[in-house]
């Protein structure tokens, strides 16, 4: 598919946009992107126009795309804190499987918790959960994307997840 999208192949480009597109979006709405959409389509472009420089394998690819849409968070945060006046908004909740309004309703209510609760970790650990969970990243291609070491990635994650898990005790939640 790679190959076929370098060569310019229509099919392959919506099918990398298709494939990727639903992930990267939540991602950004775990980065607090409120315009989720708009930044996913500004990734897509950078991907595309860059493609022809692109070389490894898809699981490359992958981190490579996470890479930049990590890159766009951060431009629109710098962005935001230029311009403190402008109007924010916490953005659609996460691409959820629905099909009613029970399970629509629901599915809002646990992506704004899990929102809460990533917010209410440090930075760099929250970027790597959502890299790791969300992406679907491996440890090394989170430590590329954060300039990182293995070590430091797993650190972070092992320091999330133990400060989730006492922020469940402390409200009673059982896992």
């Amino acid at each position: 598919m790679l190959t076929a999208a370098r060569s310019g192949a229509p099919w392959a480009f919506e099918r990398l946009y298709a494939d990727l597109s639903p992930q990267v979006a939540n991602y950004l709405t775990l980065r607090g992107v409120a315009d989720r959409d708009d930044v996913t389509s500004e990734v897509f472009l950078a991907v595309f126009e860059r493609l022809a420089t692109f070389t490894g394998s898809e699981a490359k690819f992958r981190s490579w795309v996470f890479a930049i849409a990590h890159n766009k968070a951060a431009d629109v945060h710098r962005r935001e804190l230029r311009r403190p006046w402008s109007e924010t908004t916490h953005g659609p909740s996460l691409d959820w499987p629905g099909g009613n309004v029970e399970d629509e309703a629901l599915s809002s209510l646990g992506a704004k918790q899990v929102r809460q609760l990533l917010d209410s970790l440090p930075e760099t650990q929250r970027d790597v959960l959502v890299l790791r969970i969300v992406a679907d990243l491996t440890v090394d291609q989170v430590a590329a994307i954060l300039g990182k070491s293995s070590g430091a990635v797993k650190q972070h994650q092992r320091r999330a997840l133990n400060l989730l898990r006492e922020k469940f005790q402390r409200e009673g939640v059982t896992l």
